[in-house]
Order: C-alpha cells, then structure tokens, then sequence
C-alpha cells in the first residue's frame, strides 16, 4: 500500500506539472474544465465538513426542535443531494472524501490503531489544488495522521491548524484540551488560542480567505464538533435544555454554534465580494452520534445512527452551491452518490488536473449540478464499518444502488419504498440479491491486498526530528487512544508499525504522560491514578533492552543504533508483580 514516497508518486502522478497539456483530464470533466480556463477566472473552494452531525440534525430536514436558520438557507440557495453517503465512521470518510478512492483503498478503515493512517501512495485533494496553483489551507480535525507523512502539511495544505488525533482531549491532542481556549498546532508549533474550538476553527478559515482573496484558493474547514465530549458554552446548551424530544441539549447547542459560524462564512465571503465567485459545499462526516437515541430525537425516519450499516450511520447532508456558476437555486438532485465524487467533481468545476496515473473510484457529478434533465447511470456503491485491526468479510457492510440496499449480504430493502429499512425483502428478490452480492465479492476482491499492510510512520526524518509517538496509534487490539484512558493508567500495549528514515544513533524517552504534563512515570494527577511501574523496556528491530525506572523519574531514555529500514516498535512499563502496560508516549530523536 504504501510503496512510494509521497514526491515520488506526485511526480510520476503527473502533478509536478498541471496543465491540461501535461496531464490527463478525467472524462466528464474536460467540458467543464474547457470552459473554466477559457473564462479565466477559476472559483475559491470552501468545504466544511462537521463532525457526528446526522442528516436529521438540521430543521431544514425537519428537525421540529433544533436551531439552523443559516445553514437552513443554505440549503434553499444550494444543490442538494438528497441519496449523499459517506463512511460510518470519521478517518474512512475523510480519507475517501481527499482521495476520491474507497477509504478501505487509502489504508484507512478505523479511527485508531495505526489504521486511521492515509496511505502515502494517496493524491490527495490539496496536492490537486495546490498543483493548480490554489493556496490551501485546513481548520480543524484531520484525522488521517499526527506524524510524517502523515500530517495535514505533508500532504498538501499549505495552511494548517489542527488538533490532534480524532477529536480535542484525545490522546495524541494537546495535554488537557477542553473546547475552550485549547493549544492546537498551527504550521507545525504548538500554540495557544482564547475561545472555543468551533469558533477559532472559523476565525482561523476566514482570516485564511481574507489572506488569499486576490488569487484562488481552497479552505477545508472541519470543525471537531458536534463530537464528544459534548462541551459547549452555557447559553448554548440553555436553548435546548428541558425541552421535548431532545436526547442532548450541548449536542444540539453545539450545532447551532456551528450554524452561526456558518453565517459569519457567508458573511464574511459576501464582504470580500468572493461569494459569488467561491464553491461553498457543506456535509457531515457520518450518522448522528446524539441526535437520536432511544426513539428520542429526529432522525429523519432512517434506521441505524453512527456507526451502522444502515442508511443512518452514513446518509449525510450535502449542500453544494456557486452562484457564478449557476450551481444553486434550492435543487434537490436524487440520485445516489458519495463522498468519493467530491474530488473529481471539483476537478471538473475547477478546472484542474487530474492525475494521469489515479483512477478514482468515484465520479464527476458535474453533469448533475449543471442540469436537472440529464440522463444519470445507475450506479453500485459500496461501504462498510470495520473497526477492527485486519478487515472482515461481510463485516457491517451495505452494497447500494438507486433503489436498493443489500446489509450484511443477506437482508435487502427497497430504499424507494421502504426508507427505514424495516422490511426485509431478501427472499422475494433472490436474483437482485445475487446481483448485488457478486458486486460486493468483486469489490472486497479489489481491496483485499490492502489488508495485511501497513502505513509506516517514518521516524528520523527531516521533516518530523524529534517526534511523539503515542499509543492511539497501536497496532493491536486495545490501543489508548484517549486521555481519559491514559489517566486511568490502561494495562493495555501495542507496536508502532514504523520506518527509520536512515541508519544512526537514535533515543527514545518513554513516558507514561505527556511531555508537557511534566510528572513522574508513577504519578498520580488530577482524575489519573499512579502506576507502581519499576523497569522500562524498549524494543525495536534487534534492540532489546530493559532499564531501571529511577525514583520520580518524568522519562526513562535509551541510545540506540538502528539500520534504516521498517521494522516494528513496542516498549513495556512492568512492576514488581510481573503486570505491564505499554508507554503511551514515546519522543524518538535521530542524534
């Protein structure tokens, strides 16, 4: 999977020269891309994306409780897709919706353990944009990678701020986020913010279009919220509280605090004169996490939330709209599609490059947005929740046209007649479920080579000396991957899947906290439990050594001399009774 280096694949991807002379532009695209370089001017791209947000998490989808007058008009002034999915869960539909491949093509199929990693072989959308001569920048969650080459700036964004990991307070975040005034990463360094996360997250982007007004550019914003911890200002969450048929008042406060940034956006973008010449998309990364629980709460009548199979952990809202383009105007475009046609959709609007060498899973829906008579293909397309280290065959999977959903490869329903996949019809329909299983065979045949590789974080290089490891990235089957599990002191362990960039000297410094915690291995701190760890354990290739762990000591280093290569790495905390736990941070320096 992750067989090149990332300058070696753009380079031999076509993208170190973007012209459509030079690179092959995908079919369907070329019209559209023609007439955009013949007007001259190519539109700014701003795509939001929020998180745990569910297609029934918006009054304009008929909530009759939650508050998103903006967002509400920008459905009534927008294309919408109306069948729009994406993974169950965030890293899979991330990596699909950069890439344009199926998530499980990326090397992504979970949200830890090494497999939130967006294989190194993967164009993504900001390399596109960014060889199209666009400025690009990111706000907010990632979640495809904290370490090279990995990151958001290893992978095309020229802006960056981010937290860590998949959500603030999360293991590989910065010690003790909260939501509000967090330190989050900003162009590579750490630095500290006043207010709360969604809002820096929209302060940040619109200070970034602001930045770049007079030449193109491409603003992927993706606020961490509406996912938990379900932290959110007083007056938000006061809205909610008490009513009827509300299943988590900070959940819905959160969104609404997500509705006004998205009114300051479009405020912001009508200030600066861009909005009728800028592509503004808005969706959600998966099903409602607390929008509907226990028949409370509106789930716009779907089956299954966040995380399902079903059409509820993965039919999202998707608005797309361009004045200058005649895209908008309050449509609604039914026909099934997904996160893996955003890519080369905008490819054709934007009139960029495609990469000769990627043959993307999705499609161009540029024909779709431009016309409400165009005659469609009936398509297939397939997804699944993993969640597990080595994938599964028919795990949680749904293989979809138009008209049906064949779940787990024996219950069928027809999506037409029956939206809440109540009655399963498998049996009266024998040949479609045949269809549609030899559909999902040939696609999981495709992929399956995926499976047993990994995506290596490369240590010792350039571009990340030193770096922090930390065990949300464990292969294995209990990774930590929270703060909360690391103050409970976890007795859980993994091994870090790496690559040492070149042979030398190397240290590692094993530690039970975080750097910036600052406390002793044993330690107890507030809500954290102290550990009777005696002795430290490294192992990495053919080093394996065991240390002492001295009295308070905050890290336990080792000096060791490494081939450059790929190869695994795991270390132990053991006390006097022979109990061990990993370490859940590890800083590795080349010397």
């Amino acid at each position: 999977m992750c067989k090149q280096t990332r300058r070696e694949f753009l380079k031999t991807a076509g993208l170190a020269a973007a012209s459509a002379g030079m690179v092959s532009i995908m079919p369907g695209c070329a019209a559209a891309s023609r007439r955009t370089r013949a007007q001259g001017k190519r539109p700014n791209v701003v795509l939001v994306i929020t998180d745990d947000q569910g297609y029934g998490d918006l009054a304009c989808h008929g909530n009759p409780v939650i508050k998103t007058p903006n967002l509400d008009r920008l459905h009534s002034e927008s294309i919408r897709l109306t069948d729009f999915h994406v993974d169950p869960t965030c890293s899979p539909t991330r990596s699909a919706l950069m890439t344009g491949h199926y998530s499980t093509r990326t090397g992504v199929w979970h949200t830890i353990m090494g497999r939130s990693l967006l294989g190194k072989h993967e164009v993504t959308m900001a390399d596109v944009f960014s060889a199209g001569d666009y400025h690009t920048g990111i706000f907010g969650k990632w979640h495809l990678g904290d370490n090279y080459p990995f990151r958001p700036q290893d992978r095309g964004f020229g802006e960056v701020l981010v937290h860590g990991g998949g959500g603030v307070g999360q293991g590989t975040d910065y010690w003790g986020n909260d939501y509000f005034d967090d330190t989050y990463r900003h162009n590579g360094k750490l630095k500290k913010f006043s207010g709360y996360c969604t809002d820096v997250w929209f302060d940040g982007a619109m200070k970034f279009i602001e930045a770049n007004k007079d030449r193109p550019f491409f603003c992927y914003l993706t606020t961490n919220a509406a996912h938990g911890p379900y932290n959110v200002a007083e007056k938000y969450e006061k809205i909610y509280g008490g009513k009827k048929n509300v299943p988590n008042a900070a959940f819905y406060g959160m969104i609404t605090n997500i509705d006004e940034n998205m009114g300051l956006l479009v405020n912001k973008l009508k200030a600066l004169g861009l909005e009728k010449d800028t592509i503004l998309i808005f969706m959600t990364d998966n099903g409602t996490s607390a929008g509907f629980r226990r028949g409370v709460g509106f789930n716009a009548g779907m089956r299954g939330t966040k995380g399902s199979e079903y059409d509820g952990g993965h039919r999202v809202p998707c608005f797309i709209r361009w004045p200058g383009g005649g895209i908008g105007g309050g449509r609604d475009v039914d026909q099934l599609t997904a996160h893996i046609d955003v890519l080369p959709t905008l490819i054709g609007l934007c009139g960029l490059a495609k990469p000769r060498r990627v043959k993307f899973d999705g499609t161009s829906l540029v024909p779709l947005l431009k016309s409400d008579s165009v005659r469609w293909f009936d398509r297939t397309l397939l997804v699944h929740s993993q969640r597990i280290e080595h994938p599964e065959k028919w795990r949680k999977n749904a293989v979809m046209t138009g008209q049906w959903r064949l779940v787990n490869g024996k219950e069928l329903y027809d999506i037409k007649a029956d939206p809440g996949q109540k009655n399963n019809i498998a049996n009266e329909h024998p040949k479609v479920v045949e269809k549609l299983r030899k559909a999902y065979e040939e696609w999981w045949v495709d992929l399956s080579e995926q499976f047993d590789k990994y995506c290596r974080i490369i240590i010792g290089s350039d571009e990340e000396n030193p770096c922090q490891l930390m065990s949300h990235d464990w292969h294995g089957p209990n990774p930590v991957w929270s703060q909360h599990a690391v103050r409970a002191g976890s007795k859980a362990n993994g091994f870090w899947a790496v690559e040492v960039a070149r042979a030398g000297k190397y240290e590692f410094e094993l530690r039970r906290w975080a750097a910036e915690v600052d406390k002793p291995i044993t330690a107890a701190i507030a809500k954290g439990k102290a550990i009777p760890a005696t002795e430290a354990r490294l192992k990495i290739a053919d080093v394996d050594i065991t240390k002492p762990i001295p009295r308070d000591a905050h890290a336990v280093r080792f000096s060791v001399q490494l081939k450059a290569g790929k190869t695994r790495l795991q270390t132990w905390f053991a006390d006097d009774k022979g109990e061990s736990r990993g370490a859940y941070y590890v800083y590795v320096k080349r010397l």
